[in-house]
């Protein structure tokens, strides 16, 4: 009977320990996905993978490639951006870091509906899920994914993001 309780109380122990893991994925991810749809560059970048970062010049560098993007995106007539995170899935080990997928829906307005897609981000933790970093793996090439995280762990397999789907809007709206 010993036995049988202290199983129960490190199974117990386990699954609270990794929902609140979870929890603190989501929560860490939910910042990231507002602070990009609203534009604020500088938390992205304090989010995002140190590696990714470095790849891409720098944090400066990013900030200003994400304005760009953005900006890119509102000259083609893009009003707002919107959107959210779902639960972490699985925790993987990957050498000494762990990693896990972050379902992403994104939402992009215009003038006569939005555009919606679903992706996904990346959890990194390179101390065992006291803190995360994250990487938008929708459309990275394997090679790069490979480049950033050499011990990547086969196992954890990322879905390709779905294309845009359009949902118009039943009246067309005038102004903004």
């Amino acid at each position: 009977m010993r036995r049988y309780a202290l199983f129960i109380f490190f199974f117990t122990t386990y699954l609270s320990a990794k929902a609140q893991d979870s929890t603190f994925v989501k929560k860490l991810a939910d910042k990231l996905a507002k602070a990009t749809f609203s534009g604020d560059t500088k938390t992205v970048v304090n989010l995002t993978y140190p590696e990714l970062v470095k790849l891409s010049g720098g944090k400066e560098a990013m900030q200003k490639l994400i304005t760009e993007r953005t900006e890119a995106l509102k000259s083609r007539g893009v009003l707002k951006f919107d959107g959210w995170v779902n639960q972490p899935g699985p925790f993987y080990t990957a050498g000494n870091q762990v990693h896990c997928l972050v379902p992403e829906t994104v939402v992009m307005f215009v003038f006569n509906g939005r555009y919606i897609s679903h992706s996904y981000l990346l959890g990194v933790s390179d101390d065992q899920g006291k803190t995360w970093t994250f990487l938008d793996v929708g459309n990275m090439p394997g090679n790069v994914l490979k480049r950033l995280l050499p011990n990547f762990n086969p196992n954890l397999q990322i879905p390709p993001p779905t294309k845009p789907t359009f949902f118009p809007d039943s009246a067309p709206q005038i102004g903004g």
